[in-house]
């Protein structure tokens, strides 16, 4: 049976797609949404000839291969085009090398047109969502995708689950429909850990995602504030980093709770990038957007060299 969550959220698009054999899964009918995402699936839109092609598959890994990605999250449902590009540009002069939105076309236009207003594009463009007809479309526009960024869903449903045979099915759909472009998958924090490593075994071994996300600050209950605070938040996903990347030979990025004292953590963990959403949108100026980025940036690099060296750090200047 389709999951109440999804049931819930995608009313009226149905989908078949044959599930991955590592969960031993049949072919399945499930029904995914369509008010919740605002893509427009068209290729014909009039945004969608209006710039360039974008980065290269290359260019938008190459980061996380050097372990230096971070990636500002907008949201998936922010459909606010002037928060959104407030965020991309306080990304792109905060030297970050990713900015994750929802998938919609305008926002793309209007976000990649922010990222090479002065010149060459350095900041890749993810597009965040969990309908694969919709992502995919997106996609073909963007950079990258995301399957995923789920605390909106969350926070919308307490009953909302994810469970590992429909990331399965929707990764399924998204990369049978769009195969040349990066796809990220989150892993629910709502599986056990070991079965968040098993999904993300399973995805790699079926070519069905490119990174894995993790995630889990929506349940974590902080007891203390501070830097202590911080840290307790971030433990969720820090564990599931841990895990996961001694499971897979992909790229592990760290996302949900991340922040300037926690993105050490992160790649100490095995992270290989990290996300960061809260963190930066919280911020009440532009200004203090572009300085919240930097920081992470320079305590990556700090961190970085402790590990590797000074001489290695440059991928983060």
């Amino acid at each position: 049976t389709v999951p109440f969550s999804l049931s819930f959220l995608f009313p009226n698009i149905m989908l078949m797609a044959p599930m991955s054999s590592s969960l031993h899964s049949a072919r399945r009918c499930t029904t995914l949404p369509r008010r919740h995402v605002r893509a427009r699936a068209s290729s014909s839109s009039s945004s969608g000839s209006s710039f360039g092609s974008g980065m290269d598959a290359a260019s938008v890994m190459k980061p996380f291969h050097n372990k230096s990605a971070i990636k500002v999250i907008a949201g998936l449902m922010n459909f606010d085009q002037a928060d959104v590009l407030d965020i991309a540009n306080a990304a792109r002069l905060g030297g970050a090398t990713c900015v994750d939105i929802a998938a919609d076309h305008e926002l793309v236009t209007r976000v990649r047109e922010t990222l090479t207003a002065h010149g060459k594009q350095e900041v890749a463009i993810c597009v965040s969502g969990v309908d694969p007809v919709n992502l995919a479309a997106a996609m073909e526009l963007a950079d990258m995708g995301e399957i995923g960024n789920y605390d909106w869903f969350y926070a919308s449903d307490p009953e909302f689950q994810m469970d590992a045979e429909t990331v399965l099915h929707i990764a399924h759909g998204v990369k049978s429909r769009c195969p040349s472009k990066p796809l990220s998958v989150t892993v629910p924090h709502t599986l056990p850990l070991d079965a968040q490593v098993d999904l993300a075994f399973a995805l790699q071994k079926d070519g069905l995602a490119d990174i894995i996300q993790t995630e889990g600050a929506v349940v974590s209950r902080p007891q203390r504030s501070g830097v202590v605070g911080l840290i307790e938040k971030a433990t969720p996903t820090l564990a599931a980093v841990h895990s996961i990347s001694r499971g897979v030979n992909i790229p592990v990025m760290a996302a949900s709770g991340i922040s300037d004292v926690t993105a050490p953590l992160a790649l100490a963990a095995g992270a290989s990038g990290v996300g960061i959403g809260t963190f930066i949108s919280k911020q009440n100026s532009t200004v203090g957007r572009i300085a919240a980025v930097r920081t992470v940036k320079e305590t990556m690099a700090v961190s970085f060299a402790n590990q590797h060296g000074a001489s290695q750090t440059t991928q983060y200047y």
